[in-house]
């Protein structure tokens, strides 16, 4: 199994306005830390590279999205908080619009497929209204990959991943 990431942000201006510099200069160096990251598996992007070209919401066009599937929570959890991308995070609040609700959604696809921006809608509007559940969750309540914990933890193992016993002094918090 894979896990399909999919969040959503409102821009507080067009991508060509000076506001948005940062955020722009930013895209093509985080991207490429992504697909650099161990666990990355793919991330949608348009025939130029754009990863801000498709906006699914029409009656909300300032609305970019990112869809990507990694092989584990861990691993999009390791690049978004741990890597170079985490500068940029904490940045978000200059090139964002606050927003109601859940803007992150992740869930487990087989291994092999990739996720429809469709899907994708659909998951965070099922977050949304029904909280985390196993076919739609967050990083803070996550949830392992159909077959369970063994098999979440056979999968951590055979990437050479520390398991949660392996790692007791872990401040991640357990998310299983």
């Amino acid at each position: 199994m894979h896990l399909a990431q999919f969040n959503v942000a409102r821009l507080r201006a067009p991508l060509d306005d000076p506001s948005m510099r940062g955020f722009v200069d930013g895209l093509a160096p985080i991207n490429a830390l992504a697909d650099g990251s161990p666990g990355f598996v793919w991330r949608l992007q348009d025939d130029s590279g754009d990863s801000t070209a498709e906006r699914p919401y029409p009656d909300d066009p300032e609305v970019v999205i990112t869809l990507s599937v990694w092989e584990s929570v861990e691993a999009v959890r390791e690049f978004v908080y741990r890597s170079h991308h985490v500068d940029y995070l904490r940045q978000r609040s200059s090139w964002f619009e606050p927003m109601q609700g859940y803007t992150l959604v992740l869930w487990w696809i087989p291994a092999g497929t990739l996720p429809t921006i469709e899907e994708a809608k659909q998951r965070l509007e099922k977050l949304r209204d029904t909280g985390p559940t196993p076919e739609a969750f967050t990083f803070r309540r996550a949830f392992p990959p159909p077959g369970g914990e063994k098999s979440q933890a056979a999968d951590r193992a055979a990437h050479g991943e520390p398991t949660r016993s392996e790692n007791p002094g872990s401040p991640e918090p357990a998310t299983r």
